[in-house]
């Protein structure tokens, strides 16, 4: 991804639109980095009323602040918020991969933007100020309180975007006074697994859709529309955002597994540094095969809680223990399409993200490897050793 034109312009819409203006007075924060102290990883409750310098502190640091549980059923508060039963539904995301997305976005003075899940509004009024007129912005948010609260928000900063209720997977508003209907810059705020073509069909050609792609490791994706309809780009940083709501997370079940589907399928593993993949690199994939294995496999392996390796598309399930005990249930063998993609990636050198990237048509779209045209379950298949069929479906 190419850097921004003009960084100082987002610099200056960071203080133009201060982020405190979107965080309502008590929520919920979850620090981002590395250097968080244990204690607060998980996340606090943030009061701005009781103790207004850890609120402050929480909204000027690289911190997710959450504003919504359950898509408001449940009530925001500091037992809800940390129960592992409920899960955050809006939130005031990372400042650093705000101003990542922003910059991969690249709006320009005069560009007419969408910005999908527009939640508390802070996306769409740093939109606005980068646009330089906030007629040029529209903002799509599924949940209508949502949607009142960042019109108030947004007033307060002297900021008047279009703010639609309503589900930007289904249906896109046309841009304000704009007689073609097409913008020239897509933001989105939402985890995507499934890019709906309507945002390629309502982007001009040359513009940019900026989103997190979320199948279900999320990197930022930036596409550009060419004239022919299609959307091709490349992959940035890591990023984790709450799912489209339209596209949530699959649930975990075994149901409409029958027969031999449901039988676990036990097998060792060499999980030494000499094999062919050992586990550790499965685990700890590079960030090629991270969007490989999220793209062709749905999953990367993961250590559960209870030291296991885990391997999971929701039905399927592949089980690591010790390092070399493999037990695999449900209808796809996980582990062994895990391991074809390895072995493939590794005989076609091992590219990276500077060699792979998405493609969006009408018909389909895609992750490839050196070529948008040719999906790279095609580029692995000529490389492997054993054609890998469960994983090439994946693709289609």
């Amino acid at each position: 991804m190419p850097p921004p034109p003009q960084p100082d312009a987002l610099a200056d819409a960071l203080i133009r639109v201060p982020r405190h203006e979107f965080i309502p007075s008590r929520a919920w924060a979850v620090p981002q980095g590395a250097g968080t102290p244990p204690a607060a990883a998980s996340g606090y409750w943030i009061d701005q009323h009781r103790d207004p310098d850890r609120w402050w502190r929480a909204v000027y640091s690289d911190s997710v602040i959450v504003t919504q549980l359950d898509g408001g059923r449940t009530e925001l508060t500091p037992a809800n918020a940390a129960a592992p039963s409920t899960a955050p539904s809006c939130a005031a995301s990372s400042p650093l991969l705000v101003t990542a997305g922003l910059r991969h976005l690249a709006v320009r003075p005069g560009d007419r933007v969408l910005d999908v899940g527009g939640g508390t509004g802070w996306t769409s009024g740093l939109c606005a100020y980068l646009a330089g007129d906030d007629a040029l912005v529209t903002t799509v948010e599924i949940d209508p309180d949502l949607a009142r609260t960042a019109t108030e928000n947004l007033a307060r900063c002297g900021l008047h975007p279009s703010v639609v209720t309503g589900d930007a997977a289904t249906g896109l508003p046309g841009p304000d006074g704009d007689s073609d209907g097409l913008f020239d810059r897509v933001h989105v705020t939402c985890g995507v697994t499934d890019i709906p073509y309507a945002w390629v069909e309502r982007t001009r050609p040359g513009g940019h859709i900026v989103l997190p792609y979320n199948p279900p490791i999320g990197r930022l994706l930036r596409l550009t529309v060419h004239e022919d309809g299609s959307a091709t780009g490349r992959f940035g940083e890591e990023c984790s955002y709450m799912p489209l709501r339209s596209q949530g997370l699959p649930q975990s079940t075994n149901a409409g597994t029958t027969g031999a589907d449901t039988q676990p399928r036990l097998r060792s593993l060499d999980s030494g540094p000499g094999s062919d993949p050992d586990t550790e690199s499965l685990l700890h994939p590079a960030p090629g095969l991270q969007v490989l294995l999220a793209s062709l496999v749905g999953d990367e392996p993961w250590i559960s809680g209870s030291g296991s390796v885990l391997l999971t598309d929701g039905v399927s399930r592949a089980t690591v223990e010790d390092g070399t005990r493999l037990t695999q249930t449900g209808p796809r063998d996980l582990w062994d399409e895990a391991e074809s993609v390895h072995r493939a990636w590794t005989r076609h050198g091992r590219p990276g993200l500077d060699r792979i990237g998405f493609t969006v048509t009408p018909q389909r779209q895609y992750v490839w490897i050196d070529d948008p045209s040719v999906p790279a379950a095609h580029t692995l298949d000529k490389s492997a050793d054993t054609a890998p069929t469960t994983v090439g479906a994946s693709l289609g």
